[in-house]
């Protein structure tokens, strides 16, 4: 059964100047209104929004917010912020009560997670801190077990990469999708690749990946990966040059794609299978990441929720020279 679909440009906002203050909090007070939450919830959506982007604004280098719907749950509202610095030497005691990083609500990010229905953050002195909340209309959620986080190149309102995800009962999938070049031709490609993802997600990988191929010659195509992710197996189907990683807080191990271009070339696709221990993280992401990246050099960060690891690979990996899209996904090991 899918529990809900998703796909989107995320619109970043830079927490530069205290006018993004306002932008943020009225995109997230407009995303709660929609989805039906009540004045009281509404209101405290727009004072945690508030306080976490005026923080970025006083306090962070870099820093850069988004709100959202949740890409697992629509009905609940999502910020995201990352920054690159200066960092919490303490996250622990910043998140008690009474703790503020100085001069802005003072009702500091203990408050700010208390009115969360689930939250993660993740910070190193030095590097900076990253920070996903979700607002549910009503009481507490479970961490989303998948995310994914866009970017466009440079300064384009649009990008050319795209992902999309679909949650059974013991199984997420998901597809990353990175349009040939950049702009609205790309953008084009990589929403008719979600179209076409979306009319059976629940489709073998493979058979998913030449439904895209078959249906994409008359754009440009682009690079696609497809992944079934189990409590203890991901299957997989790729091609082009989208990476997929299955990760641990120290190593990775990569998945196979075919050389091509979905809708133009390919070569004999193929799925291939792979097992996963308790400990396992899936990670796909377009070529706007560097395969540089390593476990060993982000401490803590393949502990945390799949928002913060998204949010911390765009960060730290992510170029600033193409679109950016990465997608995290972490077995439903509660249901199996």
């Amino acid at each position: 059964m899918i529990e809900a679909d998703q796909v989107r440009d995320d619109a970043w906002i830079r927490a530069e100047e205290p006018s993004a203050v306002g932008a943020v909090r009225r995109l997230a007070v407009d995303l709660a209104k929609t989805a039906g939450f009540g004045d009281e919830r509404v209101g405290q959506v727009a004072v945690a929004v508030t306080e976490a982007v005026s923080n970025l604004v006083k306090h962070a280098v870099q820093g850069v917010a988004l709100v959202r719907p949740c890409p697992v749950a629509p009905q609940v509202v999502e910020l995201i912020t990352l920054d690159r610095g200066p960092g919490m030497p303490d996250v622990a005691r910043a998140l008690r009560d009474g703790y503020s990083t100085s001069g802005t609500l003072g009702i500091g990010l203990g408050a700010i997670t208390r009115m969360a229905s689930s939250y993660d953050v993740h910070s190193l002195p030095g590097r900076g801190t990253l920070l996903a909340v979700q607002f549910a209309a009503k009481g507490t959620i479970e961490p989303p077990p998948a995310s994914g986080l866009v970017r466009p190149i440079g300064e384009e309102v649009v990008s050319g990469d795209a992902f999309a995800v679909s949650t059974g009962e013991q199984d997420i999938t998901v597809l990353v999708f990175d349009g040939l070049g950049h702009g609205p031709a790309a953008a084009h490609a990589s929403r008719e690749a979600v179209e076409l993802f979306l009319e059976r997600p629940a489709d073998e990988p493979l058979a998913i990946l030449r439904r895209l191929h078959d249906g994409l010659a008359h754009t440009r195509g682009g690079a696609a990966a497809v992944a079934r992710v189990t409590p203890a197996r991901v299957s997989y189907a790729g091609l082009g040059n989208i990476s997929g990683w299955i990760t641990h807080a120290d190593d990775r191990q990569g998945m196979v794609s075919v050389p091509g271009i979905t809708g133009h070339q390919r070569r004999r696709l193929r799925q291939y299978e792979y097992e996963l221990d308790e400990h396992a993280t899936v990670v796909l992401h377009s070529d706007g990441l560097t395969d540089r990246w390593s476990p060993t050099t982000m401490p803590g960060l393949f502990s945390r929720s799949p928002a913060v690891i998204a949010a911390g690979l765009l960060r730290d990996a992510g170029s600033r020279r193409d679109d950016a899209c990465v997608v995290i996904v972490r077995p439903r090991r509660d249901r199996a």
